[in-house]
């Protein structure tokens, strides 16, 4: 079998690049190991409710704005079901001190925090030209056809809370801003500006769910890849490569298969790559570096199902915190835990005044599974699942504190550790987001598409930027190195 691309893993990096390629003309391959598309873009149901893994909210999907041109250039604005999360408050973030909105729109986002910190005039204004003006500088974000390198903004070298503490004097309303960094393990130490900027900002334009699970964008791009003569193949484990002349020729699968392509994209952790390319002897400073990265923190989900008109449909997300400090990833103790949760109900289309389930998300260290570190899914032993109901308990009495009677409200309780990520998505140590950005050494946390081997290119949340948009610029960036990137952006912006 032989094709122009082969790409490894079907998360939204792999299914982006197939589908980006496969509208270009090129004769595509994806392959999966998992028997279901989507790693942690997927849904999955319970007792008739949806939840979803990953695409929990997104952002700026309104006319105009930058992830609407991109999903309509996917084929997905016209087949996503989407609710817009509450314009006053999309998320809560709750502190010992109090409760506090972040609004959608630049203005309405100043003034509601105004309110609260009548004080901050000035800071706010400050904190908000700032992230916009980074936003404008990443050429992707705006669809420019200048030449984009991620290690070009000075915002890379610059840390999100140091940045924060420069614009804004009130500690209370410093972590407010940075209220919401679980949804990038945010990292006081460590996490750069430039992200906690096209983040912040992308969901400040506009925030929204997509009802009725995350599905149906994983089926939108497994028909657009068939549908322009793409293959896909699932059940698929890729195992290693055989080169000559310096470049790769073909992917060996775990049933001996050799597939053929002029290029390779690994949508898979970088590590992971390491061991398909042994034998073909990668530079060894460059395995040595991405086996000391350091990844993100994993996540311990709790999913909830409530009983019939028990519990009201929540419009916004809820984030709270133990102490009066947001920034917990790089703080996290396990003998305090939860330090911190979210609690996202989900949309669905029966639920605008009920909620039928919801989500509530903490962070979970690898380390306390050790025990079970060599077993996969559902054969990890009774202990293992004492271990999740404990937890599942001491949860419950965090979140019951903020939402009094919610135990009461449901009826049917599942859970998930870093564990069940690792083995899903193929994430080492079931980190949530990928290989940790650090502003203090960029140079060495930023994996860039292309690699030392001419035909093979790295996608995915460990390259570039991690989130739905994030990941989608490294996709189109991945994509640049094979076909005519500036031919490319003109495509997307007039879609």
């Amino acid at each position: 079998m032989k094709y122009d691309v082969v790409i490894i893993g079907s998360g939204l990096g792999g299914l982006l690049c197939a589908n980006i390629l496969a509208k270009e003309g090129y004769n595509v391959c994806l392959v999966e190991k998992n028997s279901r598309l989507g790693g942690s873009l997927q849904s999955f149901g319970r007792k008739g409710c949806i939840f979803n893994t990953g695409l929990n909210y997104t952002e700026s999907l309104d006319n105009g704005q930058i992830l609407n041109q991109y999903f309509r250039y996917f084929g997905l604005m016209d087949r996503l079901k989407l609710k817009r999360l509450d314009e006053n408050g999309f998320d809560i973030i709750s502190l010992p001190s109090g409760k506090y909105p972040l609004a959608i729109g630049h203005e309405n986002f100043r003034e509601t925090l105004l309110r609260r910190f009548p004080g901050e005039n000035d800071g706010l204004t400050s904190y908000l030209k700032n992230i916009r003006n980074i936003c404008d500088s990443i050429s992707l974000y705006n669809l420019s056809e200048k030449p984009f390198n991620i290690l070009m903004s000075s915002s890379m070298a610059t840390g999100a809370a140091d940045f924060i503490r420069s614009v804004i004097s009130n500690e209370t309303l410093r972590n407010v801003v940075a209220g919401n960094n679980l949804m990038y393990a945010g990292h006081e130490k460590k996490t750069p500006l430039l992200f906690h900027a096209l983040i912040n900002n992308s969901f400040i334009e506009s925030a929204w769910r997509v009802t009725d699970g995350s599905n149906v964008m994983i089926k939108t791009l497994e028909e657009n890849i068939e549908s322009s003569g793409g293959t896909i193949l699932k059940n698929t484990k890729a195992v290693r490569f055989t080169s000559g002349g310096g470049t790769l020729r073909t992917l060996v699968t775990g049933t001996g298969q050799e597939i053929e392509a002029r290029w390779f994209i690994s949508a898979t952790h970088p590590e992971q790559l390491l061991s398909m390319t042994d034998q073909l002897r990668v530079s060894g400073a460059f395995a040595f570096r991405i086996k000391k990265l350091e990844d993100t923190i994993g996540m311990f989900s709790m999913y909830l199902v409530f009983k019939k008109d028990s519990f009201p449909y929540l419009n916004y997300n809820f984030y709270h915190y133990d102490r009066e400090n947001t920034w917990v990833a790089g703080d996290y103790d396990p003998g305090k835990w939860p330090q911190n949760y979210v609690l996202m109900c989900t949309a669905d289309s029966g639920a605008d005044t009920y909620s039928r389930s919801a989500s509530v998300l903490t962070y979970m260290s690898f380390g306390e599974l050790k025990k079970w570190e060599n077993t996969v899914t559902g054969c990890r032993g009774e202990d293992y699942e004492e271990f999740k109901k404990e937890k599942c308990e001491k949860l419950f009495d965090s979140v019951e504190r903020q939402f009094p009677g919610i135990r009461s409200c449901v009826s049917t309780c599942y859970s998930s550790t870093p564990l069940t990520w690792r083995d899903y998505t193929g994430t080492r140590a079931g980190s949530a987001f990928g290989l940790l950005k650090d502003y203090n050494s960029p140079m060495e946390s930023i994996i860039l598409p292309k690699t030392k081997i001419p035909n093979l290119f790295l996608t995915g949340q460990n390259t570039n930027m991690h989130g739905i948009l994030g990941v989608t610029i490294s996709a189109v960036l991945t994509c640049g190195e094979i076909v005519d990137i500036r031919n490319l952006i003109r495509k997307i912006k007039n879609a």
